[in-house]
């Protein structure tokens, strides 16, 4: 698949676990093309860790406002009803367990929900951010990602790099598959039918738990 393809596949099957009514808090990159895709008749509320409610889609190019910005910079739009406040009430919202579903990107994930998505070590990090918050607070974690990085393993045993939060992440969407992270490891219960489930596993350093009701991600 192409980049862009890989993109579109992952934000889709992503947008099919958020409800209607759910506030959700969506990671710089890929997640941010999730709102694209979600099911007719379904209407969530995306909140920033900056300070913002109710956002709306990326503004046209040439139609930013420079005074609307989510929490990694990016243009936004707000809808009707949105509302802006300072950063402690935003993490206030966040650590008082009011955000549904939260969607992250990630450098490594492993079998027993590690997350690490902020540093590696050696290169310049403006810091962790909300990351920490956002994980430990949502009642729900979701990690949009590629599988692998430049044919990397990303889906570990065990983390090599700092972690974001231990234990927290409770499924993995890439463009192979959907993963639910269990107390026995990670369950593989959804593949993308392009690939088999050995490629899968070659590309997965954990090992995965094939589930019996296995099926396709496209579905």
């Amino acid at each position: 698949m192409e980049k862009e393809q890989i993109r579109e596949v992952i934000a889709r099957r992503a947008a099919r676990e958020l409800h209607d009514g759910d506030v959700v808090n969506l990671g710089i990159g890929l997640p941010t093309m999730i709102p694209n895709f979600l099911p007719e008749g379904i209407t969530v509320t995306l909140q920033t860790e900056n300070g913002g409610m109710g956002l709306g889609p990326t503004p046209e190019a040439g139609k930013e406002d420079p005074n609307l910005q989510n929490a990694g910079g990016g243009y936004i739009t707000l809808i009707p009803g949105a509302s802006t406040f300072d950063s402690a009430t935003s993490f206030a919202i966040i650590r008082g367990g009011h955000v549904d579903v939260s969607v992250l990107g990630a450098l490594q994930v492993d079998e027993k929900g590690n997350l690490a998505n902020w540093i590696i070590p050696g290169k310049i990090a403006p810091g962790m951010g909300g990351a920490m918050d956002l994980v430990v607070g949502a009642r729900r974690v979701i990690i949009a990602m590629e599988h692998t990085q430049k044919g990397a393993h990303k889906i570990l045993k065990e983390c090599t790099l700092p972690l974001t939060a231990a234990g927290q992440v409770n499924m993995i969407i890439t463009e192979m598959g959907v993963m639910n992270v269990t107390p026995e490891g990670i369950e593989l219960v959804e593949k993308h039918p392009d690939f088999t489930v050995e490629e899968i596993q070659a590309a997965t350093e954990a090992k995965l738990i094939i589930s019996p009701n296995l099926k396709s991600m496209l579905d």
